[in-house]
């Protein structure tokens, strides 16, 4: 399987650093702000970001983990068992802004299930969407990212492969690769 490097450990950190700035300019102080991490890999990123945010902006963020499997259009299709995540929300996102954040926006339907989900737990101000990378040209539904690390030209035979050290990796990268 041939695969090129998107990202290495040292443009990861760049890359994240850059995204919090973007958002500590369009949310000065966090007050009525959270990050909502999507089920099972963006958990990853937005733990970094909200640790990155806390030490860059001196703020106190709040995060939580948001699972959409029971939302998904695909839930009861046939095609194996989908196994939900926890959700971890002990916070209101009543009238909050909400970032959600994913490492890859490809078809645009995991988010569109997540905004599903997110309304069980409140009608917020103002949604918006980071992800490390987005997949240009593979979008099934009009959904697309405020904060973006990369845009990358993608086909359908190629898939993004986001390797973090939460994850059990000994080092961050991030992979365009050819299916076979």
């Amino acid at each position: 399987m041939e695969k090129r490097l998107l990202f290495n450990h040292q443009q990861l950190g760049i890359t994240i650093k850059r995204l919090c700035q973007q958002l500590i300019e369009n949310y000065p102080g966090f007050a009525d702000t959270i990050i909502m991490g999507l089920q099972p890999r963006g958990i990853y990123l937005a733990e970094r970001v909200k640790s990155e945010l806390e030490k860059t902006g001196d703020l106190q963020v709040k995060l939580g983990y948001l699972d959409a499997t029971f939302y998904r259009d695909d839930f009861r299709r046939g095609e194996g068992i989908l196994t939900p995540n926890e959700n971890k929300i002990d916070f209101i996102i009543e009238n909050k802004n909400v970032i959600l954040i994913d490492d890859v926006l490809y078809t645009g339907r995991t988010v569109r299930s997540a905004l599903d989900a997110m309304m069980d737990y409140g009608r917020p101000k103002k949604v918006e969407l980071l992800v490390l990378i987005d997949r240009k040209y593979s979008r099934d539904l009009p959904i697309e990212a405020n904060y973006i690390g990369k845009e990358v030209n993608t086909i359908a035979t190629q898939k993004v492969l986001v390797e973090l050290t939460e994850q059990g990796v000994e080092e961050d990268n991030i992979w365009l690769m050819n299916k076979s």
